[in-house]
């Protein structure tokens, strides 16, 4: 059976039709999204879970127990100073996540095939890298926010200052 072009287009007309009648429907059915504070969860906190361990490298504790719980703080953290952003870039960084954990961005975008539980620490540096010299600036700016969320969460929590040699701000500024 051969289709003439003709049926072919308004077979193609008729599905974006469909598609787009769909949207409308979903889109009045539901109830309007409220602008809501980021929360960094699931597939986020999988996302950190991967990158963390890289971005800080020696400077985590080595024994399994002690090394996850830095994990956590750390992850903690990062939470914590996302929700201190504005909502806007909040909701710019929630979309950062939301892109790295989806699987097809995800592949594409970082060369993770499988989820971010099981990535190799190798392929997390690998993206990293990519991401930091990338000749698109949108890359090197999303490398930049993971690196300063993950940084500075980290060193700006007073029980990590002893293993770089920080002994805390002045005294005179505390005073």
């Amino acid at each position: 059976m051969l289709i003439s072009r003709r049926s072919w287009l308004k077979i193609g007309v008729a599905g974006a039709c469909a598609l787009a009648a769909g949207g409308a429907v979903y889109r009045l059915a539901q109830a309007p999204a409220a602008a809501s504070r980021c929360a960094l969860d699931g597939e986020a906190l999988a996302v950190l879970y991967a990158i963390i361990p890289v971005m800080l490298g020696p400077v985590l504790p080595a024994p399994p127990a002690a090394r996850a719980a830095a994990l956590t703080a750390a992850s903690g953290r990062v939470r914590d100073a996302v929700l201190s952003l504005p909502l806007a870039t909040q909701l710019q960084v929630q979309d950062l996540f939301g892109l790295l954990a989806l699987g097809p961005a995800r592949r594409l975008l970082t060369g993770v095939r499988d989820g971010w539980a099981q990535a190799d620490p190798a392929q997390v540096a690998a993206f990293l890298q990519s991401w930091r010299t990338h000749r698109l600036q949108t890359l090197q700016t999303a490398y930049h926010a993971l690196h300063d969320l993950i940084i500075g969460a980290w060193y700006a929590d007073p029980s990590t200052w002893e293993a770089i040699g920080y002994p805390g701000p002045p005294k005179a500024l505390l005073a």
